[in-house]
């Protein structure tokens, strides 16, 4: 858990941002360019060609080229040379961004953490200090939540405007793999903070544009088999191994271990004539079998033929006839929470309150699971939307259009999205058109 960011000076005239890396696309050049407009400097630091880029300002680029060791004496030093007073970066568990956000909280500066949403996917994640297993949110209850929400329009926000859909994510991957690979000659002391190899991922990634109607496909065949196989059935929502949340916050050293985890669980303790959907990343590159591994999974724990596996792709169907969920730490557990259904959770997760998360063994969670409390969960969520969750995506035209609309001027404001919100100073939030 993180502490609360201390209170920043709001004249933008006096703020200089120092911007690490972001999302993969346009969304942190735009964000530099707009609080530039708003009178503030703005300075990027890059540390491959896929950064560089991405940053359509070559005048305030600090390409960053020396050993990886050797980067928290070069950041100390950017923030004297250009007189920094924040610092804006997507994640804070990789290396370089960790080692920055140490060396700014010493330095008293402000940090202003980008993620995906925790509400994904019609909503960014705006945080002040750190996010998922350090945000804030980790060290609130549920009644100090309902205290702030009180002078709050009691209505929940429906979901805005289609933003954009995953190709345009898995495009801007590609593209900016491509360009580390292919452009990075510059930048040879660069060093990735996931294990799988550049070149690997770049065709992962190119293969995964090439063959997503094939994927469509699949994912289709596979749900429809499911809802229309006539037996209850339980999710277990797998998350990307390299995933920050799942590696720095959760307790298993691979997804493997979480797969034998649940089916041994679901072989102890589900009734004999439930079955058991293993649900994969969205983003899954297909780096590892997964498909094989539960299939071989299922025959040791003497469940083969109740263990299904469904590609990537929207939740929502599934989620409509499941009896209970489980998961590392995985976002997509708040559209289990949302629909009532039992859930439960093994990591650290903003949203793993005793109000409506399972602290019950696995065993008897799936012969036995507890509802929600629905209320308490409708609370919680209504907090995040007044706070820390942005309407707006990261890689589609019109979602970035959104998020901009917010989110310079909350990095702006004195006070982070929580504190805003519990001091009454928090501006209404657009009431969003909904596109159906």
């Amino acid at each position: 858990m993180m502490p609360k960011q201390a209170r920043i000076v709001t004249d933008p005239k006096t703020r200089t941002f120092l911007f690490l890396q972001g999302p993969h696309g346009p969304f942190f050049s735009r964000l530099g360019h707009m609080l530039t407009r708003a009178g503030s400097r703005v300075w990027r630091v890059g540390f491959n060609a896929g950064d560089r880029f991405f940053w359509r300002d070559r005048a305030s680029y600090i390409a960053y080229r020396d050993r990886p060791q050797d980067w928290p004496d070069r950041f100390r030093a950017i923030v004297a040379d250009k007189g920094v007073t924040d610092i804006v970066l997507y994640g804070d568990t990789r290396p370089i961004h960790a080692q920055a956000v140490a060396a700014a909280r010493e330095l008293g500066l402000g940090i202003h953490v980008f993620e995906e949403g925790y509400l994904r996917p019609f909503w960014v994640t705006y945080e002040r200090g750190g996010s998922n297993g350090h945000s804030r949110l980790m060290e609130m209850d549920i009644a100090s939540m309902r205290k702030a929400l009180e002078t709050c329009d009691p209505d929940l926000p429906e979901a805005p405007t289609h933003w954009g859909d995953m190709r345009q994510h898995v495009f801007y991957g590609a593209l900016y793999h491509w360009f580390v690979l292919c452009l990075n000659h510059g930048y040879r002391n660069f060093r990735r903070h996931r294990e799988l190899s550049l070149l690997r991922e770049t065709w992962l990634y190119t293969m995964r544009l090439v063959l997503m109607p094939l994927m469509h496909l699949d994912r289709m065949l596979a749900t429809f088999r499911i809802t229309h196989g006539g037996y209850p059935y339980h999710l277990a929502l797998m998350q990307l191994e390299h995933d920050a949340s799942f590696r720095m916050h959760g307790p298993f050293d691979s997804m493997s271990d979480f797969l034998d985890t649940v089916i041994d669980g679901f072989a102890k303790g589900a009734p004999r004539h439930h079955h058991l959907v293993f649900k994969a990343h969205p983003l899954e590159n297909g780096q590892t079998d997964a498909r094989a591994e539960i299939r071989r999974l299922a025959r040791k724990h003497g469940v083969a033929g109740r263990i299904h596996y469904v590609r990537g792709g929207k939740l929502a169907q599934l989620l409509d006839h499941a009896r209970t969920a489980v998961t590392v730490n995985s976002t997509a557990a708040q559209q289990v929470l949302w629909r009532g259904i039992p859930l439960k959770v093994f990591g650290a997760a903003v949203y793993a309150k005793p109000d409506f998360v399972s602290a019950a063994p696995l065993p008897q969670f799936f012969a036995e699971p507890g509802r929600p409390d629905n209320r308490a969960y409708r609370d919680y969520r209504r907090f995040l939307l007044e706070t820390s969750q942005v309407s707006g995506g990261f890689y589609s035209y019109r979602g970035r259009r959104q998020l901009l609309r917010q989110v310079v001027d909350m990095m702006l404001d004195a006070d982070d999205p929580y504190d805003a919100l519990i001091t009454g100073r928090a501006a209404p939030r657009q009431k969003l058109r909904v596109v159906t």
